[in-house]
Order: C-alpha cells, then structure tokens, then sequence
C-alpha cells in the first residue's frame, strides 16, 4: 500500500496523542533535554536502530544534552505521513528510558 500525505486536520487531530511533539511547517519536531551529554548520545544511538528497523529516518540534530527531531516522507515531497507517526511514537516509547523530557 502506498504511504500517502496526511490532511492537515488529520494532523492536528493526532498531535494531542503525542505531547511535547508539533507541526512545524512540513516536519513533525519535538525536542528532548537529557541529563548529560552521553545520555543524549546513547538516546541518539537507540532512535537511529529504531529509524533503521523502520526504514524511515529523521533529520536527528544532537547538542551537548538535547536531541532534536524533524520527521517528513520524502517519498511524497516531503509531507507528514503514518510512517512520521510511528516513528514519532517509537521515540515517545523509548524516551523514558533513557530519562528524556
């Protein structure tokens, strides 16, 4: 089945199920703050096995303890897609984890 571009209604209606993340211009984002740097590169570490294992990846910018995420599908011109929704979900499960907030 091919993945196509979600409404933006559709969108927004489904942002509420995953706090701290939002809709910046074409993108899903949402920033996490770690205790340490090393915290923050080991979070960095386990969201790239979930991109890989998902074949959909992020552009994923760390600092010294902050991970950034910005999710589009490319394969659609670079619009929000359910593959942006599942990955941000993983990373919403994993963050605890690793004590993001």
């Amino acid at each position: 089945m091919p993945v196509e571009p979600l409404p933006r209604k559709e969108i927004e209606a489904r942002l509420p199920a995953l706090p701290g993340w939002s809709l910046d211009g074409d993108h899903l984002t949402r920033s996490y703050r770690l205790a340490s740097h090393s915290a923050a590169t080991a979070m960095v570490v386990h969201i790239s096995q979930v991109q890989e294992e998902l074949d959909h990846h992020s552009d994923l910018t760390l600092g010294y303890d902050t991970i950034t995420l910005a999710v589009n599908t490319h394969s659609v011109g670079g619009a929000v897609t359910d593959l942006d929704f599942a990955l941000a979900r993983r990373v919403e499960n994993l963050a605890p984890g690793h004590g993001a907030v």
